[in-house]
């Protein structure tokens, strides 16, 4: 064999070898982009051009006044981030009629359908790790609102977020409420002048978070002032109007004149007790609070039949579900949309309200 053969040889050997390598890193490279599309499908949409958002909102009833404002409330901030942002959102709701197991299906139906974000009042508060565990498994984040799930289950994924009012603070400001019209000697709350406050505490559903709280602090914010109270009655109407009036119906065959004071966890139950009051043809009520501030709650404050309630800023809370789900929904860093507590909490402050601060109110 010549030396000029065995050299071309050598090169020609030598060039097979470099495009085998080239042949390699090639397919090796297609490989990689085809596994970086499969990953990056189930990664947070970044895509400035989206044009539309599409939401499921899932409430445990439509029975509650305030949760029906939220809802009313959800839909105008959607409307008015449609015109500034420009970009279409889709809101679907669905009523759990208080059942956590339709609710349950209602969402998980809604994870197999193309769905940007969820947004959850949860009948029961106790069971959001198997929606979350199922949400994060379909890349689908999370709001809950107005109900707020356990620390541990909100942990359980970093695309979980909460949006609320703490509830211990409505009740302080409930209590406070009553301490400023003891004080004030305005009023003649102890009607029977033994020193205490005869009263009848109403509560949501029994074991409920934000019921146990306000129940705890509105009556600490009270005997914490040197206001000695006596417990008639602790009655669970499950925030509702109608069961309120019916407990406080029988209450009122009990214990007649009395009761003081009637502090209810909601407005719909403090709405419920001046029902009864009225269909006893009872004209001089106790002192009654609420909490919500509902548009049927002001007008019995106006007309004097309830003494106070405290709002919860539905406007601001509904206003901070649409910004966070759309920043969720378009892979945007959250922080920037809403102020985060602890990185997974929106928190709106309560305010009490009377006739002497309403005025305050309506102007905002």
């Amino acid at each position: 064999m010549s030396e000029t053969y065995i050299s071309f040889y050598k090169i020609g050997g030598f060039l097979l070898k470099k495009l085998f390598v080239l042949y390699r890193i090639i397919i090796l490279a297609f490989i990689a982009v085809i596994f970086t599309g499969c990953v990056n499908n189930n990664a947070p949409n970044n895509n400035s051009t989206v044009t539309e958002i599409k939401i499921g909102v899932f409430l445990y009833t439509k029975d509650d006044t305030f949760i029906s404002t939220l809802q009313s409330n959800l839909e105008k901030a959607a409307r008015n981030k449609e015109i500034s942002d420009g970009i279409k959102i889709v809101i679907n709701s669905f009523d759990g009629k208080g059942s956590q197991t339709a609710q349950n299906e209602q969402i998980y139906k809604c994870l197999e359908q193309d769905y940007d974000v969820l947004c959850i009042n949860l009948v029961d508060r106790t069971v959001a790790a198997p929606i979350i565990d199922k949400a994060k498994i379909n890349n689908t984040p999370i709001v809950f609102f107005n109900r707020e799930p356990v620390k541990e289950d909100l942990e359980r994924w970093d695309r979980v977020y909460y949006v609320g009012a703490p509830a211990s603070e409505s009740g302080e400001m409930q209590g406070s409420i009553i301490v400023d019209m003891y004080n004030s000697g305005k009023y003649n709350i102890d009607k029977n002048g033994d020193g205490k406050l005869q009263y009848v505490m109403l509560e949501g559903e029994q074991g409920h978070q934000d019921s146990l709280l306000r129940t705890e602090y509105a009556i600490k914010t009270i005997t914490n002032e040197g206001i000695q109270l006596d417990k008639l009655a602790n009655e669970s109407a499950n925030w509702q109007r109608s069961q309120a009036a019916s407990k406080i119906s029988q209450c009122i065959n009990t214990f007649g004149d009395d009761i003081e004071v009637i502090l209810s966890n909601n407005d719909d139950m403090a709405l419920g007790a001046i029902d009864a009051y009225k269909a006893e043809g009872i004209e001089k009520l106790p002192v009654i609070v609420g909490v919500d501030c509902t548009e049927p709650a002001v007008e019995e404050l106006r007309s004097g039949n309830l003494a106070g309630t405290v709002f919860g800023d539905f406007k601001g809370q509904a206003q901070s579900i649409i910004d966070l789900s759309c920043a969720l929904a378009l892979g945007r860093n959250p922080e920037n949309y809403v102020d985060l507590e602890d990185g997974r909490y929106v928190m709106h402050p309560y305010i009490a309200v009377t006739m002497d601060n309403l005025y305050k109110l309506e102007l905002k």
